[in-house]
């Protein structure tokens, strides 16, 4: 975690803070920090300032309100309090097939038929889907359009028709539009790689572990590994891309918690960016992490985060995606009320044509939002929003990491709840600190027009505030 203080820290920083909902104090070499949870500014402060704080926070929002005004601070509002209403359709995932040739254990699709029986989507289904994408865009909005399962390369031959659709009528009505896949990777082609790279898909590669550890989890459905077979067929993939990127997606269990060793093997492979994403809720129950394997996680995290900002200030890539997203998100101000897209301007699409929230709540009634033929059903969307926006959620609205995560997946929460909140509070604290020394150690990162934008986007440095 980051560096303490003698006087008032326990052994992690963000044990002075548990009892405020508006700031997140932490602490780095360089002194006291400062987080503004409304708007998600950093700043830096002094001993005197943090004190102050601490003690306001015992006595209530009105006393912390008074402190932070004496500084110029926290007198803007940049939530509002009212829930998204009939937000522009954005982004589509398709379950193109609802089948899939892996057994994962934890698999959330349930071997990739979600429950039901195994099926491929029809072109027809394909089709309403795209041109409902379309229908609201106008010219220059984005749009986005991802192929799920399943195993979605089962039906190759509508992720290809389907593309091209797509495509055309994007440069016909000058829309942009991003591609997506994800795949176990079993069934890859070089020619798929060329179709990728021609559309320019972001390819998601759903890898565990290296050899060994991945076959125990993701296994075919006789029981066979599945590894050097996903690596043979990814590799023409990796030496290809430039328009195309090529990343590797690592779902944790307990039984895949040594990240540092996947991580460095997967960047030495050549994947374009490598991630970490913890199973909180599987159908069977099996592979879900507990609270003891979440604090592994954290741990393991940090260590592959620390590994990152030495890299970095080396001058060397090293494209761990979740402190890559960090580091993108805080210097940003990133804000938000909900913790992604689903059910909102992006809707997860099943083989029969049915709308979801997103592609996790694919054939599931919990996140059900109309069909591609009807469009997106707007009541049950406002109650949805409306329910789930993170102020309108215990213990979500008097914690300090609200609007950083959002309230967490709305599929894991429905489902299981919230056992992850200590980890996600502890690596966004981890992750404030790394962003206030690289800030220091290489400005440049966050300066658009010193560094094109090769790491992040435009930022600027932790503010410093003293009375």
């Amino acid at each position: 975690m980051t560096d303490s203080v003698a006087d008032e820290a326990g052994p992690r920083s963000g044990a002075w803070l548990d009892v405020a909902r508006d700031f997140h104090l932490f602490h780095t070499d360089d002194g006291p920090h400062l987080l503004l949870v409304d708007g998600s500014q950093v700043f830096k402060i002094d001993d005197d300032l943090r004190r102050r704080l601490t003690a306001a926070a015992t006595q209530g929002e009105q006393e912390v309100a008074g402190v932070l005004a004496e500084h110029g601070l926290g007198g803007k509002r940049f939530i509002g309090e009212e829930p998204l209403v009939d937000p522009p359709l954005r982004a589509l995932s398709l379950a193109v097939a609802e089948r899939c040739n892996l057994g994962c254990t934890y698999c959330y699709a349930e071997g990739g038929s979600f429950g039901g029986p195994a099926r491929d989507m029809p072109w027809e289904v394909a089709e309403a889907s795209v041109r409902r994408l379309f229908a609201q865009a106008q010219p220059g909005e984005r749009v986005t359009l991802a192929f799920l399962g399943g195993e979605p390369l089962v039906n190759r031959p509508l992720i290809r028709r389907a593309t091209a659709l797509a495509a055309a009528i994007a440069g016909e009505r000058r829309i942009p539009i991003g591609f997506s896949i994800t795949t176990n990777g079993t069934l890859l082609t070089a020619d798929d790689g060329e179709f990728f790279e021609r559309y320019g898909f972001a390819v998601t590669v759903s890898l565990d572990g290296v050899g060994a550890v991945h076959d125990r989890l993701r296994p075919a459905k006789g029981g066979r590994g599945s590894y050097h077979r996903v690596i043979a067929n990814v590799q023409p993939l990796l030496a290809r891309q430039r328009r195309m990127q090529v990343s590797a997606r690592v779902t944790v269990t307990p039984a895949n918690l040594g990240l540092r060793a996947t991580l460095d093997h997967f960047i030495e492979l050549g994947f374009h960016s490598v991630g970490f994403s913890p199973m909180l809720s599987a159908p069977s129950r099996r592979g879900e992490m507990q609270a003891p394997d979440l604090d592994v996680l954290l741990d393991e995290m940090i260590a592959c985060g620390r590994e990152f900002e030495r890299r970095t200030v080396a001058g060397e890539s090293y494209p761990f995606a979740n402190m890559m997203t960090a580091l993108q998100e805080i210097p940003r101000g990133t804000h938000r009320p909900y913790p992604c897209g689903a059910g909102a301007g992006y809707f997860g699409v099943s083989a029969s044509g049915g709308l979801f929230a997103c592609h996790r709540f694919v054939e599931d009634k919990a996140g059900s939002m109309g069909d591609v033929g009807g469009g997106v059903d707007r009541e049950r969307q406002r109650r949805w929003l409306a329910e789930r926006r993170v102020d309108r959620q215990e213990p979500c609205r008097s914690c300090w990491a609200r609007y950083l995560c959002g309230g967490g997946c709305h599929y894991e929460v429905i489902h299981r709840g919230r056992p992850a909140c200590d980890y996600i509070r502890g690596w966004l604290d981890y992750a404030l600190a790394a962003y206030v020394r690289l800030s220091n150690l290489r400005p440049d990162l966050f300066s658009g027009a010193a560094s094109g934008g090769k790491l992040l986007g435009s930022a600027a440095r932790a503010a410093e505030i003293s009375p």
